[in-house]
C-alpha cells in the first residue's frame, strides 16, 4: 500500500513538473514575441542588470618614470624603449 502511494505521488509530481515546464515555455515564447514586437533590449526589460561585458580597466600605478620625458610604465607589458636594457632601479618612482 505504502509503495503504491509513493509511486502515485512520484507520478503526480512528474506530471506537475511537466505541466509547469510546458507553461513556462509558453510564457517565455510570449515574452520573446512581445520583446520582438516592440524592439526592446534586455536592458529595457531588466534595467537593474548590467548586460555589458566591459572589462574592468587596469588600476595599476606606474612604477617607473622616464626623467627626460616624464613618460611612465607600470612594469606590465612590453618594456618601453626608454628603459631598454638599462637598470630599472634608476627609473623607479
Amino acid at each position: 500500500m505504502e509503495r503504491r502511494a509513493r509511486q502515485e505521488r512520484e507520478e503526480l509530481e512528474a506530471k506537475i513538473q511537466e505541466a509547469r515546464t510546458r507553461h513556462l515555455e509558453g510564457v517565455v515564447k510570449e515574452i520573446q514575441a512581445k520583446i520582438a514586437q516592440f524592439g526592446l533590449m534586455p536592458s529595457d526589460v531588466f534595467p537593474e542588470f548590467n548586460f555589458s561585458r566591459k572589462r574592468k580597466e587596469s588600476t595599476s600605478q606606474p612604477k617607473y618614470r622616464d626623467p627626460a620625458t616624464g613618460a611612465t610604465w607600470t612594469g606590465r607589458g612590453k618594456v618601453p624603449a626608454w628603459i631598454g636594457d638599462k637598470d630599472r632601479e634608476q627609473f623607479a618612482i
